[in-house]
């Protein structure tokens, strides 16, 4: 039972809980332990076993009755028809429960106490107690102890240890374990005839054990859980049926003691406390399992969709570009965009990379106007750029207003309808521009989104950010261009129609995430936004942990505010409604649920290596990142990227992806706080030069 286990946690070993989950019919394989100091009068006494103190006391059944011991129920399928038949034969039992069945089964441990028979116990989860520290015993023994009190509201006195049979075979550990439970009160009850039905041999075989002669003055061992006990139930009919004088009884009744006392108030009230936390476990692990395959599920469909529609996307890219390479029986070219376009940088103490920057844009194939807007830089952000003297460039000088108001000011003075927005620590290849711009072809088009790509990717943290943006970016934006549910322009490298930016009021200031805010803006007003792959875009990644918590808190935190703003945009039509039914919907369960479930799947991979199925375990996690690999080398084969940093796949599961859902946490615990959070500045590295674009892709 998954929530009892769950419920112990980590106090249980994993010994102990392996032997219960692979099967309680198979006995632990024979150690050392089969040698030994246990006491004589333990191996040559009665199978009732009393160690109290530095002595030991055994009982043996009386010589007119035969002491029936059922183990490792109570089942729902065996346990109802074993006391039917031992009711309408007059007899009794004792039922050796395990905890974790009767939590399953009250209604079956009540029936058997009301109806005459004896409850012992035998342990919680069926576990080895030889092969177990003795702070697992006693929490095995005190577990099932509590149960059986909130269930009937006795006490039991008598324990059988699993795994174990007559005395002569016992073994010191065994031993050690039985001292362990008189320790906590309880008397260890072996046998002294096992009926061999947990091996199915036959019902006939089985009663021919619970006939033969002698029997009386014996315990006999039988079993109405863990496996098909139907021979047992026919056996047990057909021994009752020639009973021939032998009283069938307890344990308790055949050595003349009281084995169930009503139960101290204090053990009752903490075991129905106990059941309860199991309940509520039971249902609390029944959703996570339901939650582990949605999520699974979800993951793997969005691998599979987004390689799909890459693809397509990817497809019609190529077409595209080989018809405005065809020339028409009139030997003119398809039509292109050539107006020039206006550059928008902001810049804000920007000295590390701005000249690499604008030189860059500067050298475009494509006409172009750079309006460097310095956003009250105090590192002579400014003075660097004026002194480049390039044609083209002009600087514009304001007070330090926040990226949303030198976006708007290089937006008022900007010359053409076509805008590039371009961050300070961006370079761009001689092309980008000019590819950039041409889906404005489509008149329905209001922003282009192009690929950014990690400049500074060497090192186990650069790697995994150039993988992240390859995949996690730029494949998931060709889906959202094909669902014409585009969520972020991203600011290292958007164009826009000044027009519509002008429409929807310009850039807003309302959010941290700006560009993600600007682009639903647009969507919600009607305009379509597009990816284009070819336009190139290097920038600079964090390059420490920290670093990269405090861009990915603003960003996360920033969408997460977007999409508030927008979320009335999902009872809307058109290109409102396609963002807010497809790409609010994608961003909530993949960027924001997902990752907020990610730690319980995480705790459980741990756990389910430790108490479940290692084996299992390791195999479905090889599997999950069989699939990551798979998706991460499709989308490096689209962008043209070499393989190589794939490498680091595999430990980006233990570091990267941690940070990346607390990160999420936090945001989310963060806006729900209703706390405004600042704005955290990125440090630059300067690692960026003009010819980074044509150097940088490996």
């Amino acid at each position: 039972m998954a929530a009892v286990v769950l419920t112990l946690g980590l106090a249980m070993a994993a010994e102990g809980y392996m032997n219960h989950m692979s099967g309680i019919d198979q006995p632990p394989a024979a150690t050392s332990r089969d040698a030994g100091n246990v006491p004589r009068a333990v191996k040559d006494g009665g199978p009732v076993v009393d160690p109290v103190g530095g002595g030991v006391h055994t009982a043996t059944p009386a010589k007119d009755s035969v002491a029936l011991a059922f183990d490792d129920g109570p089942d729902p399928r065996w346990t109802p028809r074993i006391l039917d038949v031992l009711r309408d034969h007059g007899a009794h039992a004792t039922f050796f429960v395990t905890g974790d069945a009767a939590i399953e089964n009250p209604d079956l441990v009540r029936r058997i106490v009301d109806e005459g028979h004896e409850i012992g116990i035998h342990t919680l989860t069926h576990a080895d107690l030889a092969a177990a520290p003795t702070w697992q015993r006693r929490l095995e023994i005190r577990a099932a102890e509590k149960t059986i009190a909130g269930i009937t509201g006795q006490a039991p006195a008598l324990l059988r240890l699993p795994y174990t049979s007559r005395n002569e075979d016992v073994t010191n550990d065994q031993y050690s374990a039985m001292r362990t439970a008189a320790d906590e009160g309880y008397l260890s009850v072996l046998t002294t005839v096992d009926s061999g039905d947990d091996e199915r041999p036959g019902a006939e075989a089985i009663a021919e054990k619970l006939t033969q002669p002698g029997l009386r003055g014996q315990t006999v061992l039988m079993h109405d859980g863990g496996g098909n006990r139907s021979q047992s139930v026919q056996a047990l009919a057909t021994a009752l049926d020639s009973a021939a004088g032998r009283h069938f009884t307890t344990i308790g009744d055949s050595v003349g003691v009281d084995t169930m006392q009503r139960a101290v108030l204090t053990d009752e009230v903490t075991g129905q406390a106990f059941l309860w936390g199991i309940r509520v476990t039971d249902v609390v692990v029944g959703a996570i399992s339901i939650a582990l395959v949605a999520a699974g599920a979800i993951t793997l469909l969005r691998v599979v969709l987004v390689m799909i529609v890459a693809a397509r996307h990817t497809r019609s890219e190529r077409r595209s570009r080989a018809a405005e390479l065809d020339v028409s029986w009139l030997h003119e070219p398809r039509r292109t965009i050539r107006e020039p376009v206006t550059v928008i940088v902001p810049a804000y103490n920007e000295s590390a990379g701005i000249e690499a920057a604008v030189e860059s844009i500067a050298a475009s194939h494509h006409q172009v106007e750079v309006l460097v807007v310095d956003d009250g830089s105090t590192d002579g952000t400014a003075d660097l750029v004026e002194a480049l003297d390039l044609p083209g460039v002009r600087v514009i000088r304001k007070a330090n207003g926040g990226k949303p108001s030198a976006l708007n000011a290089g937006l008022a003075a900007a010359s053409h309808e076509l805008v590039v927005m371009v961050d300070g620590d961006t370079v761009f290849e001689p092309d980008t521009v000019n590819l950039l711009i041409q889906p404005f072809t489509d008149p329905r088009v209001g922003a282009i989104s192009g690929n950014t790509k990690v400049a500074n990717r060497g090192g186990i943290l650069g790697a995994w950010q150039h993988i992240e943006y390859v995949v996690g970016f730029n494949l998931d934006r060709r889906l959202f261009d094909v669902a014409e549910c585009m969520p972020t322009v991203p600011g290292a490298i958007g164009a826009f129609r000044r027009s519509a930016l002008e429409r929807i009021g310009g850039v807003s200031d309302d959010t941290l995430a700006e560009d993600t805010d600007l682009t639903m803006a647009l969507c919600r007003d009607g305009w379509r936004v597009v990816y284009e792959d070819g336009a190139r875009a290097w920038t600079e990644a964090p390059a420490t942990l920290g670093a990269l918590w405090k861009q990915r808190y603003r960003w996360c935190y920033g969408t997460l505010q977007a999409m508030w703003k927008h979320r009335r945009a999902i009872r809307q039509e058109g290109a409102a409604g396609k963002l807010g039914r497809r790409g609010l919907s994608y961003l909530l369960i993949l960027q924001v649920m997902l990752p907020l479930f990610a730690p319980i799947v995480d705790v459980f991979a741990i756990y389910g290596l430790f108490f479940l199925d290692p084996v299992r375990i390791a195999v479905i996690w090889v599997g999950f990142l069989a699939i990551q690999f798979t998706m991460a080398a499709y989308a490096f084969r689209l962008d043209r990227e070499s393989l190589r940093p794939l490498w680091t796949l595999p430990l980006q599961q233990f570091v990267y992806r941690q940070l990346m859902y607390l990160v999420v946490i936090q945001s989310v615990v963060t806006a729900l706080a209703g706390v405004r959070l600042k704005w955290h500045r990125m440090e630059r590295y300067g690692s960026l030069n003009a010819a980074t674009a044509s150097t940088s892709r490996v």
